[in-house]
């Protein structure tokens, strides 16, 4: 039997009672209808379930539903509220940083959190600060691309 957890997700309460050690990336795909993060590896290495927790990138397969409790999460679906697209979106479509688009909205969370704590990363910093997010399609160089072109036109992400 579940207990009660509650956060925020994507700036809106949320209370679900579920088994507080099931994974984030599973109440969020099978109980709450969010599939932006994806099932990778499973083991916190390949970055595709990455999401925000307090605006930090954090794997949310390796994540229990109880560690989020109080805390606000941002998923894919929830970085450009209304239907507009977020800076990171928009430059990764102009750049054609992705392929197969697997790993998209890991990447663009967790360059979130890079731009968030560093507004200007060098382009080593970025492929640096990536460095647990895979792309198997090899679209590495056009993801970099859109990254730099947000933190030189925006100053970083907000």
């Amino acid at each position: 039997m579940g207990v009660p957890i509650r956060f925020h997700l994507n700036g809106k309460p949320t209370e679900l009672e579920l088994d507080g050690r099931r994974t984030l990336l599973w109440v969020l795909r099978e109980e709450l209808g969010l599939t932006g993060a994806k099932y990778g590896c499973g083991a916190g290495l390949c970055g595709a379930c990455t999401v925000l927790v307090e605006g930090q990138a954090v794997h949310s397969c390796q994540t229990p539903l109880a560690a989020v409790a109080g805390k606000r999460v941002t998923t894919i679906e929830g970085l450009a509220p209304e239907g507009a697209l977020h800076p990171l979106q928009e430059a990764f479509l102009e750049e054609g940083a992705f392929q197969c688009g697997y790993c998209t909205p890991g990447m663009i969370l967790g360059a979130q959190a890079l731009l968030a704590a560093k507004a200007k990363p060098s382009r080593a910093e970025i492929a640096e600060g990536l460095e647990g997010h895979l792309c198997r399609c090899g679209a590495h160089q056009r993801i970099l691309a859109a990254i730099e072109r947000v933190a030189r036109e925006a100053g970083g992400a907000s």
